[in-house]
């Protein structure tokens, strides 16, 4: 069983960075893809990044492309998420997924296999 604990969140402003991590433990990150997400008071949950387990596809949210750049430790069982230029948009409760390589690359919202408890992020402007 796959745990995942996010950490680095917190009260920014607008234009600053934040980093994300998500520790997991349990078992081997290398084996699984990796999504972020994030959901805002009164919307839905988007998916702000997926990323494969091997190789170095990645794929991002329209609005966060060019801000955000996910990237994995496998020694530390880590992921990041590096959010640069925040904006009051991005103020949300941050989430890592997990989901199990063999079930496919890709990050679908309700599909995925593990998730964090979240760490907000809210940005002021």
């Amino acid at each position: 069983q796959l745990q995942l604990v996010e950490s680095g969140g917190g009260l920014v402003q607008s234009g600053g960075s934040l980093r994300l991590s998500c520790v997991a433990s349990g078992s081997s990150l290398d084996t699984y893809v990796i999504g972020w997400f994030r959901q805002a008071p009164g919307k839905e949950r988007e998916r702000v990044s997926c990323m494969s387990s091997v190789d170095a596809w990645r794929n991002y949210e329209d609005s966060v492309k060019g801000r955000f750049t996910v990237s994995r430790d496998n020694a530390k069982n880590t992921a990041y998420l590096q959010m640069n230029n925040l904006k009051p948009e991005d103020t949300a409760v941050y989430y890592c997924a997990a989901r199990h390589s063999w079930r496919g690359s890709l990050c679908p919202s309700y599909g995925m296999d593990y998730w964090g408890e979240g760490t907000p992020v809210t940005v002021s402007s």
